[in-house]
């Protein structure tokens, strides 16, 4: 299912794999006015869609922006409250990169009016369809897991101090999925080794999805991954994916899911 926000893939089994930031599309009223930087899409989660295939083969529901974060960020709350405040982060429409760099040129933001337009555009039938989706999936089995599915440059000062954690797991301080099924995912990252580095509810502990629609007692359960794009990719223009070290993390995805999904379907239907 294709619309000019998000591109839907419906699954047979009860996982749903949303990639909020992998739109690179540009709406032609926000394109011409940014800046030479904002056009590079810097902050893109590059290549996702692939890195994740194999969840489409297993039968997982796939739901990926096609607008870029810089014109919406569908991750954000709708009315553009911090969900980390005190620290650095970026908004519903973003003027920003991630390294403090104008995404528009002198006088080109986006007013209050346009951010209202752009959410109802743009941000509210992505909200729409994930809410659908995870419905029709978990009236059908029950439970249903949603895996947030982010990643982000290595090294970002102003965001984090050094270099972020390979793997950094969010359920919103516990309260987005029970504990057994996020236990069964981070056993895979033990069982299979691989030597890489994780955190759980640290610097990012789910977005505004993952706090909005992760809701175990009612069999929605949502787990937010945000990884180094060190692990499958070139971190530096033009982006490139890099299958011959994307192998090992992709195969760490598809155990971590598979253990996931058993834990998942030895719970009662909600």
């Amino acid at each position: 299912m294709d619309s000019d926000v998000f591109h839907l893939h419906r699954g047979r089994i009860p996982l749903l794999i949303s990639i909020p930031h992998r739109g690179t599309e540009l709406p032609a009223e926000v394109r011409s006015g940014l800046s030479d930087v904002g056009l590079m899409l810097r902050d893109t989660d590059w290549h996702l869609e692939t890195l994740y295939g194999f969840a489409r083969d297993m039968g997982a529901s796939m739901l990926g922006a096609r607008l870029s974060r810089y014109a919406i960020d569908v991750n954000r709350a709708p009315d553009g409250v911090s969900l980390y405040p005190g620290q650095t982060t970026t908004g519903l429409c973003p003027t920003e990169t991630f390294r403090g760099e104008s995404l528009y040129r002198a006088g080109r933001e986006p007013d209050a009016a346009e951010i209202e337009r752009r959410r109802e555009a743009y941000w509210q039938p992505y909200h729409d369809a994930l809410r659908a989706e995870l419905d029709r999936l978990r009236s059908i089995h029950g439970q249903v897991l949603l895996w947030e599915a982010h990643s982000i440059a290595t090294v970002l000062p102003r965001l984090f101090e050094g270099e972020l954690p390979d793997l950094n797991f969010g359920t919103n301080d516990g309260q987005s999925c029970a504990p057994d099924v996020l236990a069964a995912a981070l056993g895979g990252v033990e069982r299979t080794g691989g030597g890489f580095t994780q955190v759980v509810n640290g610097r990012f502990k789910g977005g505004y999805i993952t706090r909005h629609f992760g809701r175990p007692e009612q069999g929605m359960h949502a787990i937010q991954l945000e990884m180094c794009q060190h692990l499958y990719m070139n971190e530096e223009p033009p982006f490139d994916y890099r299958p011959d070290v994307a192998e090992k993390v992709r195969s760490l995805l598809e155990t971590m899911l598979g253990d996931a999904l058993k834990q998942l379907a030895a719970k009662p239907r909600s």
